[in-house]
């Protein structure tokens, strides 16, 4: 691995302004626009103990989850009176309720007893009754009934309606904040229409929804997906097609964004060999890593949904095998990449186990194999979505490139043509465990016909992502990187001194959560370290 200091904002290479000056579709405003407003320059350091200590947790359940704007669910997944949805963060929950008057939502609890009113989600309620005594209210919140009234002669119904929180939408998402005099949603994401004017985000349909409880924090989950640097190390199968350290990251106000140009080689590949393509690679089962030319091969390709020894083979033709969790069991060498372990030895979905390695298109000219790939996505488009888009109407890079935005909490976005979408919670009070949610999004022409949304997939700490056979293929990269989580949570607390820095460019959309976060949170500049209660 060659690295050549530049100086610049990136590696040494072609950047992402160069690519989009070559590109053979309309290049917006917005796509061209770089900023770094609301960010100092230098490393962000933060302690370690903000990733595992209950004390801090419960700061952020103070400060930062009762009165911040959070994604909460779709408008269409309550679409009539009556419809309702359960959005729980930390140990608040809240019910969803679309009434006659438009959406609201309540805090999800009994003002007798406590109970939830609800524990999942419902369709076509008349009211909201607790099933513990009875007690029950209108859908607009209002009391209407108390079983056994004349026995609660000091309540008064009109002192007893369900508190609300305030609800914003946005382009088909429901919003809320637990804080009731919090500003607007239209100010809190001032400008980001401007990233979707092409092709509304409402126009898209939810295709896949799948929540893993991960055995981390969810800030160090959520920053896992903010940044391509961890590609070189994590995901090696990507580095042939994807520009990861020439990733382009700008902020703006309460969002940041991240663009990661692909078709083209990772700059951490400079002046290394160029090793031949293997004539039996397999994407999941024979695999040559791109970096020192071994090969990895899976040994059983009887089962794919089952995990299998992986033989390593070095360019001398030494064999060795390993475990698909990274133990060595035989051979002269004995370390190995566990990711690519993971990846050739892993559980497969069905239906993409013996697919062929994707390439490049054969050109040597990046401009030109960016070109050809976007014109058969646009092709691919025209005929799958049809309707109102217009895939003429959209840069190379838009069907080419990772573009994924991060609205700050905890909600991340991805590009039209990226399907992608993330959402990161605590797992209730626990900061050593969270809930990491991804969800894909798709442009759909037919308008009239759009299908419901999809049902969530709930997966345990010790599943297996590509059990979500929704996902496709996807669901190995999720694996790769959660190999890395549980290990991060327990070195955080390992480390001797308690601290984590961030790179002053390639993790810019992490420095701005954290200059967001330790506002919100009135605990300092975020290069100043405090100790714990």
């Amino acid at each position: 691995m060659t690295e050549t200091i530049t100086g610049t904002d990136r590696s040494a290479g072609v950047s992402l302004t160069e690519l989009l000056g070559g590109d053979t579709g309309p290049v917006s405003d917005v796509l061209r626009a770089e900023s770094r407003e609301g960010l100092r320059d230098g490393n962000t350091r933060s302690p370690a103990w903000y990733y595992t200590s209950p004390e801090f947790h419960a700061l952020e359940v103070e400060k930062l989850w009762s009165r911040v704007w959070q994604m909460a669910c779709l408008e269409e997944e309550i679409p009539d009176v009556g419809d309702y949805h359960v959005y729980e963060i930390a140990d608040m929950s809240f019910l969803i309720v679309r009434t006659e008057e438009g959406i609201k939502a309540f805090r999800n609890a009994c003002l007798h007893r406590g109970r939830l009113l609800r524990e999942s989600d419902g369709k076509g309620a008349k009211s909201l009754r607790c099933a513990f005594h009875g007690w029950n209210w209108e859908l607009d919140g209002a009391l209407k009934e108390i079983p056994c009234e004349w026995d609660f002669p000091s309540i008064r119904k009109e002192d007893y309606s369900l508190p609300q929180a305030s609800v914003g939408t946005w382009d088909g998402f429901v919003f809320i904040n637990p804080d009731r005099d919090a500003e607007p949603l239209a100010e809190y994401l001032a400008g980001f229409d401007e990233h979707f004017a092409k092709y509304p985000f409402a126009r898209k349909v939810k295709t896949a929804h799948v929540e893993k409880i991960m055995r981390c924090n969810w800030k160090a989950c959520q920053e896992a997906f903010m940044e391509a640097y961890h590609v070189v190390a994590t995901h090696p199968t990507l580095m042939q097609t994807l520009g990861d350290a020439n990733t382009r990251y700008d902020t703006w106000g309460n969002y940041s964004r991240a663009i990661s140009p692909q078709q083209i080689d990772s700059p951490h590949l400079a002046n290394m060999p160029k090793w031949e393509v293997d004539p039996d690679g397999k994407q999941f089962v024979r695999y040559r890593h791109p970096m020192n030319g071994h090969i990895y091969e899976r040994t059983d390709v009887s089962e794919p949904a089952a995990h299998s020894q992986v033989r390593v083979i070095d360019l001398d033709g030494h064999e060795s095998y390993f475990e698909s969790d990274g133990t060595y069991v035989s051979g002269p060498i004995t370390q190995a990449d566990p990711h690519l372990l993971i990846w050739v030895g892993g559980p497969s979905p069905a239906g993409v186990f013996d697919v062929p390695i994707m390439g490049k298109p054969d050109t040597d000219s990046m401009v030109e194999a960016r070109s050809i790939t976007a014109s058969a996505r646009r092709d691919e488009w025209r005929q799958k979505a049809g309707g109102d888009l217009d895939p003429d109407a959209f840069a190379d890079a838009e069907f080419v490139d990772a573009i994924w935005y991060s609205v700050f909490p905890n909600w991340s976005p991805w590009g039209v043509f990226n399907a992608l979408h993330y959402r990161f919670r605590p797992n209730g009070n626990d900061p050593d465990t969270c809930i990491f949610e991804v969800m894909m999004f798709v442009p759909w022409g037919d308008q009239a016909n759009r299908p419901a949304p999809a049902k969530v997939t709930k997966l345990g700490p010790d599943d297996d992502w590509t059990l979500a056979t929704e996902l496709g293929a996807t669901a190995k990269i999720f694996q790769q990187d959660s190999v890395n989580l549980p290990h991060v949570q327990r070195g955080l607390k390992a480390q001797e001194q308690q601290e984590v820095i961030f790179a002053n460019y390639n993790e810019t959309k992490i420095r701005h959560f954290w200059e967001h976060l330790h506002h919100w949170l009135e605990i300092g500049q975020t290069n100043v370290s405090i100790t714990p209660r």
